[in-house]
């Protein structure tokens, strides 16, 4: 039927005199700016009265239309209280007050977690605040500006939000919380401006949505940690940064995402192709067809052939042997060693039951000697298994050698061999190698296995191709590598501190919780992401060789007064930036080196004259690095510096603690100019928030 409205005219825009407000909405009418009320169309009076016949239709409309008025009349302040009302345990936001503004006009912001560029709010940054209950999307959906949003590391549970309603976002970081259930398939659609989706260590199932397929400008994608199952999407994005492991995901993995390494897809068992193991497509087609029932006759006939054969030929065997003499028989001749029982020289031996719950580390008399794991998401293997595997000789540390060995799988293991870890017994070993096991970080490689024997003990780890973060520092020429450029050096230098700040925080009772922190202990996956390794082993290492060979033993509070402290892993951290900088290889971290501090790399930085930094400290072989000055201004690259140098500071008390600098090297820009996008990204852990301004820049 014909519209009744189409003989009212077309009305004119003009605000609703204040008396037609209700008073609780009169507040809202003053309101200026981004969240003023706009002009609304007001129908004369004798329009509204045609509806007279309708009275509950125009009480409804306006409502919906007061309601609709009110709420864009809050104000950032208000919207963000409000958000805050929804939350629980939100003790850490006490400073959030009606009182104050989020932002000020210089970027700097009054309240916890709020990220400020020109005063205006950019991003909530909620990490590690124990928060919890419901994210009230309707709320946040009212913040115009949102670019970047991250609560990682809380106790948010429950379905994943409709973040699609805030189609500003550029960032979203959800890990570490306790998101479950089934994502839905368009949870992403709309969001053409996101660059990083970070979801890893969740409680997450069901497909990975298909939606993320459509994000044009998606650089980073970390799932791992989760429950998903399927197929993998096929993701075309030149993605900087991806991880799925440890889901439940099975088929082929995409021709886009074959060029990521490997550990993007470990823990995985149905995933194949490159660059995992090829898929097995001999039976694929083969399961529908049923083979005639004539050749099933023909194939149990000559099975039932070939047993009467070996039977026979057993009997045969055995009867002759009983007619030798006992003096005749030779003893067996002993097994051919392994290729990584050569490489090694380990001998097994059979241990006694162990009374540790991870049974593996002994075995009972006349079974073969079993491995220790600590990870319920890897393929499990023996030592025997291990010591039968090809192997190659990876390099010799502090501590032992380090090989690579390939299993029949043709899964990649590392195996460290220590003989200087007697400093605790075997029930504390156990535990503690149990403690690590538990670590999970995007910038941790992770302790799959070990092997206890009192004389010495083997860690086994997952391989990581490209190797070391020292080999691309002082060794890419000699194997005709490019130098690593300004991007690359500075997504090292935050995934090292993020790492390096998880060990803190959840191994507390460690005085250092990495205590060897230096390059070589650093290895990149293809994109660049540094896994830190060898980490907390202080407490297991002997003492009198941890003095001698240990990273954290050189520090200078050590030297001077025979302690280290909460920072001495920031002087190591501070000791890595620079030689991540500078190219080149602290002198006092040379194995049997003095350690003195006049081969101190931050004495030697110290030494030259600032305005000659860049010239003469900078590694010249260092691409795209904004060393110019803009304005007047420190680049990105000389802030980055000081960083270290304040790291390094010889007194521990006017030394930085890690919280500050972790939070100064993740203001650092991947460009000068402030007109680029700039951006922390993460991981795992603890990834951080991003802020940006422009949609066109390309970011690390």
């Amino acid at each position: 039927m014909p519209s009744k409205l189409h003989h009212l005219p077309k009305l004119p825009l003009h605000p609703l005199p204040p008396q037609h407000y209700s008073p609780l909405l009169k507040p809202f009418l003053t309101a200026k700016g981004a969240h003023a009320p706009p002009p609304v169309r007001v129908p004369p009076y004798c329009s509204i009265m045609a509806f007279k016949d309708k009275p509950s239709f125009v009480l409804v409309f306006l409502l919906l239309s007061l309601h609709f008025v009110a709420s864009l009349g809050l104000t950032d302040s208000e919207i963000l209280l409000k958000f805050k009302g929804s939350l629980s345990n939100a003790s850490a936001l006490s400073d959030w007050s009606d009182k104050t503004t989020p932002c000020t006009k210089n970027n700097a912001t009054n309240w916890a977690g709020v990220i400020c560029v020109d005063g205006i709010l950019w991003g909530l940054q909620l990490e590690n605040m124990g928060l919890a209950g419901k994210i009230d999307m309707e709320t946040l959906q009212a913040l115009p500006d949102l670019k970047t949003l991250s609560i990682m590391n809380n106790n948010f549970d429950g379905p994943m939000p409709e973040f699609k309603k805030i189609v500003s976002l550029r960032a979203l970081y959800l890990s570490n919380n306790h998101f479950s259930g089934v994502i839905p398939l368009d949870a992403f659609d709309g969001m053409l401006k996101l660059k990083k989706v970070y979801l890893a260590q969740n409680e997450f199932t069901g497909a990975i949505p298909s939606s993320l397929i459509a994000l044009p400008k998606l650089l980073d994608l970390r799932l791992e940690g989760n429950q998903f199952t399927g197929q993998l999407p096929d993701l075309t994005q030149n993605l900087l940064s991806f991880s799925v492991s440890n889901n439940a995901l099975e088929g082929p993995i995409p021709a886009g995402l074959s060029k990521m390494d490997s550990s993007s897809f470990s823990g995985n068992k149905g995933l194949c192709g490159p660059p995992l193991k090829e898929c097995n497509t001999i039976n694929s087609n083969s399961d529908s067809k049923k083979p005639p029932v004539l050749l099933i006759v023909i194939i149990a006939a000559v099975v039932g052939l070939l047993l009467g054969a070996i039977v026979a030929a057993f009997l045969f065997l055995r009867r002759q042997s009983q007619r030798q003499p006992l003096a005749s028989i030779e003893a067996p001749p002993p097994p051919i060693p392994s290729n990584l029982k050569k490489k090694t020289g380990f001998k097994e031996e059979n241990q006694s039951p162990s009374s540790s719950p991870d049974h593996s580390v002994g075995s009972k008399k006349g079974e073969p000697p079993k491995l220790s794991f600590v990870r319920d998401d890897r393929e499990k293997f023996d030592l025997p298994d291990l010591l039968k595997a090809s192997a190659e000789i990876l390099g010799s540390g502090c501590f032992g050698s380090s090989y690579k060995a390939a299993l029949n799988s043709g899964t990649m293991m590392v195996v460290k061999r220590f003989k200087q870890m007697n400093n605790v017994g075997r029930e504390e070993f156990q535990e503690h190698m149990r403690r690590l096991g538990r670590l999970k970080h995007s910038n941790l490689l992770p302790l799959v296995a070990y092997y206890y024997r009192k004389e010495e003990k083997l860690l086994i780890t997952d391989f990581v191709e490209k190797g070391s973060l020292a080999v691309h520092l002082h060794g890419h020429q000699a194997l005709g590598q490019p130098s690593l450029d300004w991007p690359s050096r500075l997504k090292i230098v935050k995934g090292v501190v993020r790492g390096l700040a998880y060990l803190y925080k959840d191994l507390p009772n460690i005085i250092a919780a990495h205590g060897h922190l230096k390059s070589s202990n650093v290895l990149l996956t293809q994109s660049n992401e540094p896994l830190l390794t060898d980490y907390g082993l202080v407490p297991v290492i002997n003492q009198e060789n941890a003095q001698e060979l240990m990273v954290a033993y050189k520090s200078p509070e050590y030297l001077h007064h025979g302690r280290i402290t909460k920072k001495t892993d920031v002087w190591s951290l501070g000791i890595l930036i620079l030689e991540i900088l500078s190219a080149k290889l602290p002198a006092n971290f040379v194995p049997q080196g003095k350690g003195s501090e006049e081969e101190d790399l931050a004495n030697w930085v110290n030494s030259v004259p600032h305005e000659e930094w860049t010239n003469v400290v900078i590694d010249k072989d260092m691409t795209n690095g904004p060393t110019k000055q803009n304005g007047g201004g420190e680049s990105e690259v000389i802030k980055l510096l000081k960083i270290g140098l304040s790291c390094c500071e010889a007194d521990v008390e006017k030394r930085i603690d890690l919280k500050e600098a972790v939070e100064r090297i993740e203001e650092i820009k991947e460009r000068d100019s402030d007109d680029d996008f700039f951006s922390s990204y993460a991981s795992e852990g603890d990834m951080r928030s991003s802020i940006g301004k422009s949609d066109d820049i390309t970011f690390s």
